[in-house]
């Protein structure tokens, strides 16, 4: 199996693009690629959301899955409520990863927001989809102060249910760091025990799939990572 789960530390911190270099790292090493998103919130149908930015950022080839979307920007299961539409299940999500892993040499899971946000019937989370699957995660950090706690908060829930957290990857990195942001960038590996791949620079989702390509060659430590740890 060749599954790796993207999830965060919270919304907004860079998952998707985190997911789209990736991928985009794999398509490049000779890869077959799929990105499996089971819940999509505060995109109506018919709009573009997360999924049409990994497809924009990795020039197309990756194979393209949602589950569940729902209208309002807020945790999957709170929008399902809202919204009246059927909430995602666990088992769902698992049977579709397992279709695409079939099929492909890597397969990615973004989740919704944090680490442990309800996606759906149960509450289940997408610590609990890694769980199922028996997969590793990527956890994608702010960089700013306060991301030491919530990457300690976050790998340890990880860890609770018995789902190695395998690298670190900081989803913005602005252009001129501060203090916090340096310290943090020295001290997440001591603070969490978990290797940091590296840091996506701030804008990275704006740019061509050429130039976001040789960005995610030089900012990330992942090349290997991808072809040696995730894909058999």
């Amino acid at each position: 199996m060749s599954i790796l789960v993207v999830t965060g530390t919270s919304t907004d911190v860079g998952k998707t693009v985190v997911t789209a270099a990736l991928a985009s790292l794999a398509l490049q090493s000779g890869r077959s690629v799929a990105v499996l998103k089971p819940a999509q919130t505060g995109v109506e149908l018919g709009e573009p959301g997360d999924l049409a930015d990994i497809d924009r950022l990795t020039g197309g080839g990756v194979t393209l899955a949602e589950l569940a979307r729902y209208p309002d920007p807020l945790a999957p299961d709170t929008a399902a409520r809202r919204s009246g539409l059927p909430m995602l299940t666990m088992d769902a999500v698992v049977a579709r990863a397992r279709e695409l892993d079939a099929a492909h040499d890597l397969t990615l899971i973004e989740g919704a927001g944090g680490v442990l946000v309800r996606l759906g019937v149960d509450n289940f989370t997408v610590c609990d989809v890694a769980a199922k699957l028996a997969v590793p995660a990527i956890l994608v950090a702010a960089a700013g102060l306060g991301t030491l706690n919530h990457c300690a908060l976050s790998v340890e829930a990880l860890k609770h249910r018995g789902v190695r957290c395998s690298g670190l990857v900081i989803g913005s990195w602005p252009d001129e760091p501060g203090l916090a942001e340096r310290c943090n960038q020295d001290d997440l590996e001591s603070v969490t025990g978990v290797p940091l791949l590296g840091s996506l620079p701030a804008g990275s989702g704006g740019v061509t799939p050429d130039k976001f390509l040789r960005l995610a060659r030089e900012s990330l430590d992942a090349p290997n990572y991808v072809t040696t740890n995730v894909i058999d």
